[in-house]
């Protein structure tokens, strides 16, 4: 079983920064992708950010100059810099990873979420 646990979320108002923070745990043998996913009330959940274990990484338009995915292979960590924060990104944050078990099981995991909310 895979453990994904978000940090990082809180309330900030427009034009400001914040940083996100993800760390998996559990019996991994391999992790392919990490990505940011975001829900606004109302809203289906929207990709925001994905990074592959090669490096490869892909934005949705609407933060694409603002965001910015990386992460760390030996802890296990993903990360998601917000920066020029804008009402619209209020959201719920979740983390995403998939891969491969010790036991060669692939897996598909989600973090509990972490709120972040832009005020105007």
């Amino acid at each position: 079983q895979v453990q994904m646990v978000e940090s990082g979320g809180g309330l900030v108002q427009a034009g400001g920064s914040l940083r996100l923070s993800c760390a998996a745990s559990g019996i991994i043998f391999s992790i392919n992708t990490m990505g940011w996913y975001r829900q606004a009330p109302g809203n289906q959940r929207e990709l925001v950010a994905i990074i592959t274990s090669r490096g490869s990484i892909n934005y949705a338009d609407s933060v694409k100059g603002r965001f910015t995915i990386s992460r760390d292979n030996a802890k296990k960590m993903v990360y998601l810099q917000m920066n020029g924060l804008k009402p619209e990104d209020t959201a719920v944050y979740y983390c995403n990873c998939g891969g491969l078990t010790s036991g060669w099981s692939s897996f598909d995991s989600w973090g509990q979420g972490t709120q972040v909310t832009v005020s105007s």
